[in-house]
C-alpha cells in the first residue's frame, strides 16, 4: 500500500478510537495502543515500516528534547541524589523479588532471570507524556520520578549492550561505546555554554530559531546512537544544555506540535508490536507479574523514598510512575530470545504483561489524586517522622491568613496582606519556594493541599481567611470543603479556570474564584474605557507596569516557582 494511504488511514483509525477514549473518558494513550493492535497484524501490518518507525524515534527525542529543556543543572542537583539512589535501589529490589517469583512460577534460573530483570524497567516515554499532559512534571515528585526513569534507562542500556557483548564473546566494544559516549557527553556540555548566546543571535528569526531546535535535537540522538547509545540519551541531554538559555520555554512551546503528532506514532507502532500468541498458556503466570509490578514497584520506591525523609504523597505519587514495564523490557527478552538463552513464547508473556501494566499504570497516574485521599491513612508506614524540608516557625503559631502556593499570583497576594498588616502562613510543597521563604523569615510549612490529613492538623479554626493559587480543581476543591468543615466563617479564596469549575466551588462555598485570563481581560478593558484613545495615558501605564514588572524580576519573581 502506498505509504501515504497507510498513514491516512493509521491517523483516521487513531482518530477514531481516540475519540471514543474521549467519549468515555478514557485515557487517549489508550486509544493510541489499540490503534496501533488493530492497524498492525489485523489491518495494514505497520509493525516492520521503517518510515513509522522512525516517526516514532523522532517523536521519541522530541519528547525527552523538551523533558531536559526543564532539567537545569540546579534541578539536576536538587534531585539528583534521590533519583539515583531510588533507580538503582527499585532496579535491585524488583530483581530480586521478580527472580524469586520467577522461579516459584516455574520458570528455570536463567528465564527467571531475564524475566526479572526486564520487570524493573519502567517506560520512561509513558510517564513523561502523562506528566507533561497533567503539567506535573516540573513537580517535586516529577522531577524525582524524570530522574530515577533516566538511571533506570542508562542501567537498562548497559544491560543490554553487555547481553549482546556477551552474545557474541567480544567485551572491546562495550569499553569503546563507553568511552564514546563519555567523549560526546563532554562535547555537548562544552557546546552548552556556548548554546544560549547563540540562541539569542539565532531568536531573530523564529523559523530559524525551530529549525536550529529541531537540528540540535536531532544531531545529538544521532551522534549517540552511532556510538552505541540510545537516541533518549542524546536527546535528554540536547534539552539540558539549552536549559539554561532564557528563550527555553520559547523553544519547548514551538517543539510541542511536533512531539505531540510524532509520539502518536510511537504509542500506534508499540500497540502494533504487541504479539498475542501463547497468551492463555501463561495466564497464571501473567496476572502474577501483573499485580507485582502494578502493586510490588510503587511498594518498592515508596519505601525507598520514605527512608530518605519524602512525605507518603510524594512516594505514593512516584511509585505510580514505574508500575509498567517499557519498550526495554520487550527488547531485553526479544534479544534473549534472538542469543538462544529464552524460548520465543516467553515475548508473549511479557508482551501481555507490557499492554496491563501500561493500561493499569496510565489509569491510576491520571486517577492519583482522587485515589490517594481515599488510601492516605494506610500509608503511614512510609513516611518517616520529623521534619521532610526546612521550615520556619512551624505549625504551632496562630495565623489569621494561610496561603496555599506561592508562585507569581502568591506573591502578589503576599504584598497585599503586608500592606495591610498581616504575616500569613504558607504552604507550599516544592521544597526550594519553602528554604527560600525560611530564608526571608517568612512562615512556611512544606505541605500537601491534597493531604486531608495535613490539613487536619492546621489551625484552619483560627483562620480568617485561606487563600489558594493552586490551578487544580479537584485540589482546591478538596482545600474549599476541609477549610469550610472546620470553619464555616472563613474567607475561601480559590483559583480555576473554567467557567463551570469556578461556579462549583462557588456552589461549595468559595468567596471568591480568581479565573486568570479573564481578570486580565477584566482590567485590560476597565484601562481601555478609562483611557480611551490617548497614547499618553497608556504610555504612563506601559511605564508603571515596566517598573513594576522590574521590580519583581529583582526580587526573583521572573518565573513561577513551581507548577502544581
Amino acid at each position: 500500500m502506498d505509504l501515504f494511504v497507510q498513514l491516512s488511514v493509521i491517523v483516521v483509525v487513531t482518530l477514531l478510537l481516540a475519540a471514543l477514549m474521549h467519549f468515555l473518558r478514557q485515557p487517549l494513550i489508550i486509544g493510541y495502543i489499540l490503534a496501533g493492535i488493530i492497524a498492525g497484524p489485523y489491518l495494514l501490518d505497520i509493525a516492520g515500516s521503517e518510515i513509522l518507525s522512525v516517526f516514532s524515534h523522532v517523536g521519541v527525542a522530541l519528547l525527552l528534547f523538551i523533558v531536559g529543556l526543564g532539567l537545569s543543572p540546579s534541578v539536576i542537583r536538587d534531585v539528583g541524589k534521590v533519583s539515583v539512589i531510588t533507580g538503582v535501589g527499585q532496579v535491585v529490589f524488583t530483581s530480586v523479588i521478580g527472580f524469586v517469583i520467577c522461579l516459584a512460577l516455574g520458570f528455570s534460573s536463567i528465564e527467571a532471570i531475564f524475566i526479572a530483570v526486564a520487570l524493573t524497567f519502567s517506560s520512561t516515554i509513558i510517564i513523561m507524556k502523562l506528566l507533561s499532559d497533567k503539567r506535573e512534571a516540573e513537580s517535586l515528585y516529577g522531577r524525582i520520578a524524570i530522574g530515577f526513569l533516566i538511571v533506570q534507562d542508562i542501567i537498562a542500556i548497559v544491560i543490554l549492550m553487555a547481553v549482546s557483548t556477551k552474545a557474541s564473546g567480544n567485551s572491546v566494544p562495550l569499553i569503546l561505546t563507553a568511552a564514546k559516549g563519555l567523549g560526546l557527553i563532554a562535547l555537548a556540555v562544552a557546546a552548552g555554554a556556548v548554546l544560549p548566546y547563540l540562541t539569542k543571535f539565532i531568536a531573530k528569526s523564529q523559523e530559524f530559531l525551530l529549525l536550529f531546535s529541531l537540528g540540535w535535537c536531532l544531531a545529538l540522538s544521532a551522534m549517540f546512537f552511532y556510538a552505541g547509545f540510545s537516541i533518549e540519551i542524546g536527546a535528554l541531554l540536547a534539552g539540558i544544555t539549552l536549559s539554561i538559555s532564557p528563550l527555553r520555554v520559547e523553544i519547548g512551546a514551538k517543539m510541542r506540535p511536533l512531539r505531540d503528532f510524532f509520539i502518536v506514532i510511537f504509542f500506534i507502532l508499540l500497540g502494533s508490536q504487541m504479539q498475542f500468541t501463547h497468551i492463555q498458556t501463561f495466564m497464571p503466570e501473567i496476572i502474577i507479574l501483573s499485580l507485582f509490578i502494578l502493586i510490588g514497584n510503587p511498594l518498592i520506591v515508596m519505601l525507598l523514598m520514605g527512608i530518605m525523609g519524602y512525605t507518603k504523597r510524594n512516594g505514593f505519587l512516584a511509585g505510580l510512575t514505574v508500575a509498567q514495564i517499557s519498550e526495554f523490557s520487550l527488547i531485553l527478552i526479544a534479544l534473549g530470545v534472538n542469543v538462544g538463552y529464552l524460548k520465543a513464547e516467553l515475548l508473549s508473556l511479557v508482551t501481555a504483561v507490557g499492554l496491563i501494566t501500561i493500561a493499569g499504570s496510565t489509569y491510576l497516574i491520571l486517577y492519583a489524586n482522587k485515589i490517594y485521599p481515599v488510601i492516605s491513612r494506610f500509608l503511614s508506614v512510609f513516611e518517616r517522622k520529623g521534619k521532610k524540608v526546612e521550615e520556619k516557625n512551624g505549625k504551632g503559631k496562630l495565623h489569621d491568613v494561610i496561603l496555599f502556593g506561592c508562585d507569581r499570583m502568591g506573591h502578589e497576594f503576599m504584598e497585599a496582606f503586608r500592606r495591610i498588616g498581616k504575616k500569613p502562613l504558607v504552604i507550599d510543597y516544592n521544597p526550594d519556594v519553602v528554604k527560600g521563604l525560611a530564608k526571608k523569615g517568612i512562615d512556611c510549612i512544606y505541605g500537601d493541599a491534597n493531604d486531608s490529613e495535613f490539613l487536619g492538623s492546621l489551625k484552619i479554626a483560627n483562620a480568617k481567611m485561606v487563600a489558594s493559587t493552586i490551578p487544580h480543581f479537584e485540589t482546591n476543591l478538596l482545600l474549599l470543603t476541609e477549610v469550610k468543615r472546620m470553619n464555616p466563617k472563613c474567607i475561601v479564596i480559590a483559583m480555576a479556570h473554567r467557567i463551570d469549575d469556578a461556579m462549583e466551588l462557588y456552589k461549595k462555598g468559595a468567596s471568591y474564584v480568581i479565573l486568570p485570563h479573564f481578570l486580565s481581560g477584566h482590567h485590560v478593558a476597565l484601562m481601555i474605557k478609562r483611557f480611551g484613545m490617548e497614547p499618553r495615558n497608556f504610555k504612563t501605564e506601559k511605564e508603571k507596569h515596566i517598573a513594576h514588572l522590574l521590580h519583581k524580576k529583582k526580587l526573583g519573581h521572573e518565573h513561577p516557582l513551581h507548577e502544581k
